[in-house]
């Protein structure tokens, strides 16, 4: 990737998000942009779609690399729930076609 004065080249980079759970016992989520809170009985996480809640039992993070955007949880799973999306940006099309 070139790189652009004064911008870091991670910042820009797009990454993809992913849930991936097994046996609601591991989670693993790519896409994360930050961790905006956690405890044992929930984490919250801002996804490049949202942010995203997640609620357990004892849950644990276990591997974090932002710079990836990578974060997996351990615990019994016991809900997921994303906000609502972000707007979307009004662009020349969607006015068009109100």
């Amino acid at each position: 990737m070139p790189e652009i004065k004064g911008v870091d080249a991670s910042a820009m980079r797009i990454r993809t998000h992913a849930v991936h759970i097994d046996n609601r016992e591991l989670m693993s989520v790519t896409g994360v942009k930050s961790v905006e809170s956690f405890n044992e009985q929930e984490v919250c996480l801002l996804t490049e779609v949202g942010a995203l809640h997640i609620e357990g039992i004892d849950l644990h993070i276990t591997k974090l690399n932002l710079d990836d955007g990578q974060v997996i949880i351990e615990g019994e799973i016991i809900m997921m729930e994303y906000d609502e999306p972000p707007q979307e940006r009004s662009g020349v099309f969607s006015r068009l076609f109100r």
